[in-house]
C-alpha cells in the first residue's frame, strides 16, 4: 500500500457507487469488457473489490479478488490507459498479493489472454507460472473465441 501512497494514489474498498466509473475504465481499456451487472453481483457476493484513485478522486485501477477456500482468484484487475507503462499494474499486483496474503491466501490464480502480451509480461516478472489453458474462454468477435492463460502465483 506504501507503494500507491507514494505514487498519490489512495486505495478504497469498491462500492456501488463507484460501478459506472469503473465500468467507464473497464471499456476503454479491454475489448470486451465486464457489464454493470457483473460488477454489482461482485459486490453483492461479497468478493474483495477495490479501487485505486489520484488526489483529485480520478479513478486510477481497480482489482477483484474472489477467495475459495486457500486461494484467491483475481477476477478483474484494470490500469486506466494514462496511468499504464508507469508501474501502477505492478504495484497493484503487488497490493493485491498482500491483500490475499493477510486473508489466509496461498496463492492467487488468474485467467488472460494469449492475446494480451503486456498483461502477460507483467504477470510474469510478478511472479505469476502458466499452469494451464482453458479452450475458448474469452470471447473474441468474429474470432469467435480465444483460449485464456491459466496462470498462479503462490504466495
Amino acid at each position: 500500500m506504501s507503494d500507491l501512497l507514494d505514487l498519490g494514489l489512495q486505495l478504497a474498498p469498491m462500492t456501488a457507487a463507484d460501478v459506472g466509473e469503473v465500468c467507464a475504465l473497464e471499456a476503454s481499456v479491454f475489448p470486451f469488457p465486464w457489464s454493470r451487472g457483473n460488477f454489482i453481483d461482485s459486490l453483492n457476493s461479497g468478493y474483495d473489490c477495490w479501487t485505486v484513485r489520484d488526489g483529485a478522486g480520478e479513478l486510477a485501477g481497480y482489482y477483484l479478488l474472489m477467495y475459495a477456500l486457500d486461494e484467491a482468484h483475481l477476477l478483474d484487475v484494470a490500469v486506466a490507459a494514462p496511468r499504464q507503462r508507469q508501474g501502477l499494474g505492478r504495484r497493484l499486483l503487488a497490493v493485491l498479493a498482500a491483500r490475499a496474503r493477510s486473508q489466509g491466501m496461498t496463492s492467487i490464480l488468474l485467467e488472460v489472454r494469449p492475446s494480451n502480451e503486456r498483461a502477460l509480461e507483467v504477470y510474469r516478472r510478478h511472479g505469476f507460472v502458466h499452469i494451464g489453458r482453458r479452450k475458448g474462454y474469452y470471447p473474441a468477435g468474429a474470432a469467435g473465441r480465444e483460449d485464456a492463460i491459466v496462470m498462479r502465483l503462490d504466495l
